[in-house]
C-alpha cells in the first residue's frame, strides 16, 4: 500500500513521534481496560452471591414443598403440618427471587461501573490523538496530491513562502520570492520540499 494511504509521516522524526504517541495511547488504553475489568470482576462477585442465594433458596423451597406433600398424607395432623412447610417454601421462593434480582442488578451494574471507570480516561487521551491523526492524514493527502503536479508544486512553494521561517527560505534561495515569481524550478522545488517536510512528507517525485 502506498504511504499516501497511511496516516503516518515519511520523515523519520515525525514518524518516530507518531509511533511513540501510538505506543503511549495503546499502553494507556490497556491499563484502563484492565482497571475496568478489575472493577467488573469485583462487582460480579456480588452477582455470584445472588446466584448462590437463588439456587440455595430454590433448593430449600423444593425440599420444603416435598416435605409438605409427604406430611399431607398423615391422618388428622397432615394438613396442619403441611401448611407451615408450604409457607416456609413460599418464603424461600421470595428469598430466591431476591437473589435473582441481586444477580441481574449486580451483573448490569458491573458493566456500567467498568465502562464508567475505563471509558473517560481512554477517551480523554484517544479522542485528541485521533483528531490529530486525522488532521495529519488530510494534510498529508493534500500535500502529496499537490506535489504530483507542477501547479500544485507552485502552490506548495507559495505556502512555504507564507508559513516557513525566513532562515529556511533563504537556505533554499537568496531571493525566494523573486525566484518563485520567475518560476525558478529549482527554487520552487526547494520551497515545496520545505512545505512537504512541514507536513511530515518527503519530497514527492512526479
Amino acid at each position: 500500500m502506498s504511504s499516501r494511504f497511511l496516516p503516518y509521516a515519511t520523515t523519520p522524526s515525525r514518524l518516530l513521534a507518531q509511533l511513540i504517541s501510538d505506543i503511549i495511547v495503546i499502553i494507556w488504553s490497556v491499563i484502563w481496560v484492565l482497571v475496568g475489568m478489575a472493577v467488573h470482576a469485583a462487582v460480579s462477585t456480588i452477582a455470584e452471591v445472588g446466584r448462590q442465594v437463588q439456587h440455595g433458596a430454590n433448593g430449600v423451597a423444593d425440599n420444603l414443598n416435598s416435605a409438605g406433600d409427604s406430611t399431607d398424607d398423615f391422618p388428622l395432623v397432615g394438613d396442619s403440618l403441611a401448611k407451615p412447610l408450604r409457607a416456609a417454601a413460599e418464603a424461600a421462593l421470595d428469598i430466591a427471587g431476591a437473589g435473582q434480582s441481586l444477580d441481574s442488578t449486580a451483573s448490569w451494574l458491573a458493566w456500567v461501573l467498568a465502562l464508567a471507570v475505563a471509558a473517560p480516561p481512554i477517551l480523554f487521551v484517544a479522542m485528541p490523538w485521533l483528531f490529530l491523526r486525522i488532521r495529519f492524514f488530510r494534510r498529508k493527502w493534500v500535500a502529496i496530491t499537490l506535489a504530483r503536479t507542477p501547479a500544485g508544486e507552485q502552490l506548495l512553494a507559495m505556502r512555504a513562502l507564507a508559513n516557513r521561517p525566513l532562515t529556511k527560505l533563504l537556505a533554499v534561495h537568496a531571493d525566494p520570492v523573486g525566484a518563485w515569481r520567475r518560476y525558478d524550478s529549482d527554487a520552487i522545488q526547494g520551497l515545496a520540499a520545505l512545505e512537504l517536510r512541514a507536513a511530515g512528507v518527503r519530497r514527492v517525485r512526479r
